[in-house]
């Protein structure tokens, strides 16, 4: 049996800045990986790397994701602000370098899609790009910023006006498999992992035996 080691807030405070950031970026478990693709107003196209993107709704149809506090530029927020749309679009292996490598800061006058060797692609339905080498690309139009106050980090709501996927992922029920999609998750700030396919559920009841589920 592993030791088990139990850390408390005493411990919190004494841990190094790039140690806490560390262990509490990988503390709640893997997270969704997705590039957000942004406009400017004047045009600029900026693509940047977040792993705090969540499901909140599927009518109306609502997404959220934390962006941290404005205290330094944040073109992505800045971006949105001025756009109001944004694209996500999911991370394969074999680009996942080019996505980790935009989370360095770049000037807004410069297009992580060049720096990193991505491709932009547009569509009729929003301003915003999207990449091309993703197979999942989800667009957005932003609805609703809340202010978290007890770290001013942003929640940004947004509604999902257009999605593109291959279409031998999506499932009759609705279900899209993301196995097959080979979408990758991330661990902390900096670890990717592909998936490996466990096991499908059907919807839990009280008085009903839980079925497998095919993939």
């Amino acid at each position: 049996m592993a030791t088990i080691k139990t850390w408390k807030a005493e411990d919190f405070k004494a841990m190094d800045k790039h140690f806490r950031t560390q262990f509490f970026n990988s503390l709640t478990g893997f997270k969704s990986l997705n590039l957000v693709g942004t406009i400017s107003k004047a045009g600029n196209p900026n693509l940047a790397v977040f792993a705090q993107v969540f499901h909140l709704g599927a009518d109306p149809s609502l997404i959220g994701m934390i962006i941290r506090p404005n205290s330094v530029p944040r073109n992505t927020l800045q971006n949105i602000e001025e756009t109001q749309v944004f694209t996500l679009n999911h991370v394969r292996a074999d680009f996942v370098k080019q996505a980790h490598q935009t989370s360095a800061r770049y000037a807004s006058a410069i297009s992580e899609f060049d720096a990193v060797g991505l491709h932009e692609l547009y569509t009729e339905t929003l301003k915003a790009p999207y990449v091309q080498e993703s197979d999942i690309r989800i667009g957005l139009k932003c609805i609703e910023k809340i202010r978290i106050e007890s770290n001013q980090t942003l929640l940004i709501v947004g509604e999902v006006i257009e999605v593109m996927t291959p279409e031998k992922v999506v499932r009759a029920d609705g279900f899209i498999n993301l196995h097959e999609a080979e979408t990758l998750t991330v661990g902390g700030l900096d670890a990717y992992y592909s998936t490996q396919k466990l096991i499908r559920l059907s919807y839990a009841k009280p008085d009903k035996a839980l079925q497998e589920i095919a993939f």
